[in-house]
């Protein structure tokens, strides 16, 4: 049995900083395993939204890692809103990540395995608002521009949606 109210504690110290940066107090940039949660935003012209991440000025996903107790659609939903102020509607799984090309070294030396769920989804509302701790800019690409400077995590991803495309 899940004791609810456990997590609602551990949930509160990870709040101001989140789960990731609460535990590599403890354990420095030793690997973790994560679960990263990421979606595809696709516009009414069959564009796919990127951000430019601060950390590394490479084009990404939107999406993050997952906190205690969310579900992936959770995880999906408050990372969008957080790094594009954008709310999201109905999400469908497009592909699940795992294996050796899911491990990720940070610039600041974190080295996680981040396991991956990825969605899709048209259903979008909002306008685009850059956080701008970990954001640089949004911007829409269709298949054929996407940008040469992807995340590495996330190229995978990218090209599968864009192979899904042609």
């Amino acid at each position: 049995m899940i004791n609810e109210d456990l997590i609602k504690e551990y949930n509160e110290l990870y709040k101001k900083e989140g789960y990731i940066k609460y535990l590599r107090k403890f354990i420095g940039h030793a690997p973790i395993l994560s679960c990263g949660c990421g979606v595809i935003i696709e516009n009414d012209k069959g564009e796919i939204l990127l951000q430019k991440r601060k950390d590394n000025g490479k084009w990404a996903i939107l999406g993050g890692a997952m906190e205690m107790g969310e579900t992936y659609e959770e995880a999906i939903r408050r990372e969008v809103k957080e790094e594009a102020s954008l709310t999201l509607g109905k999400l469908d799984i497009f592909k699940i990540y795992s294996g050796k090309d899911c491990i990720i070294e940070y610039p600041n030396g974190d080295i996680c395995f981040g396991v991956g769920v990825i969605c899709i989804t048209k259903d979008f509302d909002g306008e685009i608002v850059n956080q701008k701790e970990e954001v640089l800019e949004h911007r829409f690409f269709s298949k054929d521009e996407i940008p040469e400077n992807l995340n590495k995590y996330d190229d995978k991803i990218i090209y599968y949606w864009v192979e899904s495309k042609r």
